[in-house]
């Protein structure tokens, strides 16, 4: 019972049932908790059954939402949608039980003072290298799924300041060490030194201007203006040609239009805002917005619409509308799909089936496709949850003349309700928004539509689950962002593999010192 209750609380940890908030320390007590069980296990068979529990509870009670994408919207029945999501859980939390059985296998350390019990820093560095395989395996492994991942819990918590040094796997690895110290030390002192350093609310770990790039020469505007527009449609209509596609087409585009004749920089849609493909629309639908955008030169527009054809299959886009856009309009494909709902795993076709689930196999856009370039910035856009992979928005930045200057994210969290989805969303939009020193626009169908600044702080916002437009000024310092930060350096470069290296490092040296080294003899 102790493993699923932490467990659950480990997954309120990332955004609470009460507010939607991150709460840092419950996560590092949920943390402390499950080593000081793994200290009190001897087997590895028992470390993994209860992690797995520990686990289990942690992404059931933080993903339990997909059971409404699933039922609810999918029309999969209620035990088969039910059964799903606790399969899917179980999976990703025997990457953790592996870990956690690992440990137990190669640790020195021992609670009643046997073997090894002298070695707190050894065993702390042991598990955070093992917990940091379990994150890096979650997140890639099958295309990846790190949503959830234990970094975000420190969203509003000392560690953030490691994100533009390490992102949000190394914020993970942090936590688990700090969490796995305080358990195996056996200092009052240091223990307290550690509540000390955790209890303090700042920026502990800034950038220094030396490390930074020189800011480009290129000016940039003293101010951006946007309109994020969020139509609410609901989502057992968003497909339904008498109800939500014709409300859709016709709130967008008076919306779109109405930018136009406002005059603002730049206006976004919801992902699939435009829910038919263009040989869909009326006949005059799609020439009257892309004359309204392309014969002026101020205002420019990004439009969430699907692409393609039968023949040459389906792309889920955004289209770019600006006067430079006349000849050739600018296209970003969304290149990292929803399993299930964006494309088929192989033999899974049959539990695709059992659901209605309308758009379900899409096209791969390329990696690293170019900005939108608009009013002096570079707009990089992605798609729903393309913000929860950092290494791979990340590759824009490796020509350092064309990375990005600001993140657009557009989204469809209508398939989730209103629930911890949206919060745990937003978090995820606000760690990208601080690893790569760059602010973050987000539009979206029910929430949530935002404007995050390029230290994470969400600056405006629209209520959730209403319909209307969010009016918002970038200020000069949002938009004058052109250094790299460490972390999009070596991220645009290496991708992940710095941090799996390290974690193979710490792991092979505990199987070398398990192998050649006594217990008995352990000073580390």
């Amino acid at each position: 019972m102790a493993a699923l209750l932490f467990g659950i609380l480990h997954g309120w940890s990332i955004a609470n049932p009460w507010n939607g908030q991150a709460v840092w320390w419950l996560q590092m007590l949920a943390i402390a908790w499950l080593v000081r069980a793994l200290l009190h296990t001897e087997s590895p068979k028992a470390a993994f059954a209860r992690s797995l529990l520990f686990a289990t509870a942690w992404f059931a009670s933080s993903m339990w939402w997909l059971y409404t994408s699933m039922h609810t919207y999918g029309g999969l029945a209620a035990p088969l949608a039910a059964l799903a999501v606790l399969a899917l859980c179980g999976l990703l939390a025997s990457f953790y039980a592996l870990a956690c059985a690992a440990f137990v296998w190669l640790k020195c350390g021992r609670v009643d003072g046997g073997a090894g019990a002298d070695t707190p820093l050894f065993d702390a560095t042991l598990f955070a290298a093992l917990w940091l395989l379990a994150e890096l395996a979650r997140g890639t492994v099958m295309t990846g799924l790190p949503w959830s991942a234990a970094g975000y819990a420190h969203i509003d918590s000392p560690l953030v300041s490691a994100a533009p040094w390490v992102g949000v796997y190394g914020i993970s690895a942090l936590a688990a060490f700090i969490a796995a110290l305080f358990v195996l030390t056996r200092s009052c002192g240091l223990k307290l030194l550690i509540v000390l350093v955790l209890s303090i609310k700042a920026y502990m770990m800034p950038i220094p201007q030396a490390l930074l790039d020189k800011p480009s020469q290129t000016s940039s505007p003293t101010s951006l203006t946007v309109r994020l527009l969020q139509g609410n449609i609901p989502q057992n209509e968003k497909f339904d040609a008498k109800t939500g596609v014709a409300l859709a087409l016709a709130w967008y585009q008076e919306r779109l239009l109405g930018a136009v004749q406002s005059g603002v920089d730049l206006v976004v849609t919801p992902e699939t805002g435009v829910p038919l493909l263009p040989q869909q629309l009326p006949l005059a639908y799609w020439p009257k917005i892309n004359s309204a955008f392309t014969e002026q030169r101020k205002t420019a527009a990004l439009i969430g619409i699907p692409l393609g054809s039968l023949r040459e299959g389906y792309t889920n886009s955004v289209i770019g509308l600006s006067n430079n856009s006349a000849v050739t309009p600018y296209r970003y494909d969304k290149h990292h799909l929803v399993p299930f709902g964006e494309f088929i795993p192989p033999l899974f076709r049959w539990f695709t089936d059992l659901m209605n689930i309308p758009l379900g196999d899409f096209n791969r856009g390329a990696l690293a496709q170019p900005s939108f370039v608009h009013a002096g910035q570079r707009f990089a856009v992605n798609i729903c949850f393309e913000d929860l992979f950092g290494e791979e928005l990340a590759k824009r930045f490796a020509d350092k003349a064309a990375a990005p200057t600001i993140f657009v994210n557009v989204s469809n969290m209508g398939w989730f309700g209103d629930g911890l989805a949206i919060d745990e969303h937003i978090n995820i939009s606000r760690m990208r928004a601080i690893e790569f020193d760059r602010p973050m626009l987000r539009a979206t169908n029910t929430g949530a539509t935002a404007v995050i600044d390029h230290k994470g702080v969400v600056t405006q916002s629209l209520a959730r689950s209403a319909r209307g437009m969010l009016n918002a000024e970038l200020s000069g310092e949002m938009l004058s962002r052109t250094s790299l930060t460490p972390y999009a350096r070596w991220a645009s470069q290496y991708g992940l593999q710095p941090l799996w290296v390290m974690a193979c490092t710490g792991v092979i040296f505990a199987l070398v010192r398990k192998k050649y080294a006594p217990q008995s003899s352990s000073r580390l």
